[in-house]
Parts: structure tokens; sequence; C-alpha cells
């Protein structure tokens, strides 16, 4: 029986045992204001502006109330990063009507019109090169390991932190994960485990661009399409532990996480055995990949 096979009984097993709740393996907390504004400026945002951007924030997972232009996090020495979206804003610009007099001048008696200008910006959490204010950093726990890091800079993924949030956006075909120090493992893992298992979950997701093995198929959360891949991701993660000798055995974590997605597939058990099918070969593609074959410094 192959290393997959085994894995993915051990999971059904867990599952049917009951796996419990999934436990996020890194924390969000950041220390913000409560009213969105702007670190730059020191103004902070009224009117609609504050439901525009508590909305945002609540939308994408941010962690912070701090939002500014692009051209204001410049100021900051700070940058937004690639493929990021800006959230929009908007004020009121107020003109004066009436017909201007030799001079240029229109009479400020006369009657004003008010409209509206859109100005767009982004969060904290969506620029590189600045600590969110107010925000306190915690020990890293991870611990660097060697072979995981070879293995996963071979692969060539075009990978950045920063942030609270672990995905793979195919757009940018780039993998972004949480700051390291924000990683503090779960009831059953370590840090350090928890780290490289987020990490391989994404690297999985990347392996099914259209240019690769054009299998991610999932377009809005909660679909079955994504549920399905979000199978495959996890699964992927756990072979990719196992073979990387990160986890000696599967964690209940990633028993967890794959029943959160299975109760979107109303519970089809064949559904673990193909997604374990597309896990293998996301795998055996990785081991192919060699992109930079030197050794990686410490």
């Amino acid at each position: 029986m192959s290393i997959q096979d085994t894995i993915t009984n051990q999971i059904i097993e867990a599952i049917e045992k009951g796996a419990g709740e999934f436990q996020m393996p890194w924390h969000k907390k950041g220390i913000s204001s409560a009213m969105p504004h702007n670190p730059i400026s020191k103004n902070t945002y009224s009117g609609a502006n504050v439901l525009t951007l508590w909305m945002g924030k609540e939308k994408n997972g941010y962690c912070t109330d701090q939002w500014a232009t692009f051209k204001q996090w410049q100021t900051k020495g700070a940058t937004v990063k690639k493929g990021e979206k800006a959230t929009l804003g908007f004020y009121w610009h107020i003109t004066q009507l009436g017909k201007p007099n030799e001079q240029g001048e229109v009479d400020p008696t006369g009657k004003k019109t008010m409209f509206a200008k859109a100005f767009f910006l982004f969060n904290a959490d969506q620029v590189e090169g600045y600590t969110p204010e107010g925000v306190i950093e915690t020990p890293d726990l991870t611990e660097r390991l060697d072979n995981a890091e070879q293995f996963i800079q071979k692969t060539g993924a075009t990978i950045s932190h920063g942030g609270t949030s672990a995905f793979y956006r195919p757009a940018t075909d780039s993998i972004t994960m949480p700051d390291k120090w924000r990683f503090t493992g779960t009831d059953t893992t370590s840090a350090t485990q928890a780290y490289y298992s987020t990490l391989l979950h994404e690297l999985t997701h990347w392996t099914g661009n259209k240019i690769r093995l054009d299998r991610t198929k999932g377009k809005r959360f909660g679909d079955t399409d994504y549920a399905f891949e979000e199978l495959v991701a996890e699964l992927g993660a756990a072979f990719l532990c196992a073979d990387l000798g990160i986890e000696n055995e599967p964690r209940l974590d990633h028993a967890q996480y794959v029943a959160s997605w299975l109760r979107t597939l109303k519970n089809d058990k064949q559904a673990i055995f193909s997604a374990a099918s597309y896990a293998s070969k996301a795998m055996a593609y990785l081991k192919t990949l060699d992109v930079y074959p030197m050794e990686i410094a410490a």
C-alpha cells in the first residue's frame, strides 16, 4: 500500500470517529482602531466610507483598519502587492454654479452643486514594506527545514509573505502566505508543521493552473468544485508532509479540514478517493520539477 493510500485511509478513519472542528494554525490578531483611518494623514474616514471599509475588511479578512491610497503608501516606503484589488471610497466635491466674470470668478453667493468623486484605498495588509501601527509581532516559532525549503524552491513557484491570509491567486500565478511569526500551531501540530503544511497546501493549488495540470475548476468559495479542489489541496499537503518527513503520520488537522469540505459535498465518500488520486498526481508533478537545482544558503 502506498503512502497516499495509507494516509487517505487514516484520514477517513479519523473522520468516521469524529474529527472535530478545524483550528486555524495561525493567528490573525491585530491591534487597530475600531474606526477605519488613514495612517499617513492621521484622519479617520467618515460617512458611507466607514461602512464600505468595514465590509472590505470583513470580506477579505484584513486584520487592520488602516487604509490609504497607492501614492500615500509610497510615501511610507511601502508598495501595494501585485494583484491586490482596491476598495472604493468617495468624497463629495462642491462646485460653484454660475457664469464667471471677466476675472474668471464665480459669484460665491450663487447656487452650488455636489457630486461624488471616487478614490481607491488599500488596506495595510495589502502592502509590503510596512508594519501596521499597533500590531505586535510575536516571536517566530517556526523552524527552517532545509529539505522542505529546497523542494519548494525547486518548483519555481512565486511565493510572498505578509498579511493574515494564505492563498493561491490564479490571476498572478502566485502564492501568498501569512507572516511566519503568525504561525502558532494547534492542539495537534507545531508551528513548523502548520507553516509547511499550509505552504504545501497552496503549492498543490498551484499545480492545478491550466499551464500545469489544468485541474482547478472552482470559481466561487463554497461551490462544489471549490470544495473538491480544497480536498485535493489538503490531501496533497498531507502526502507531501509525509514524503518530506515533516510529519510521521497525518494529523487530526488534515482530517478536520477534509471533513469540513466533505460536508459541502454532502458527505460524498467517493469524493475523497477521487481527490486523493488528483493529489497524488500533484505530488508526482512537483517532484519532477527542478527549476533551481542549486544548494540553498542557510
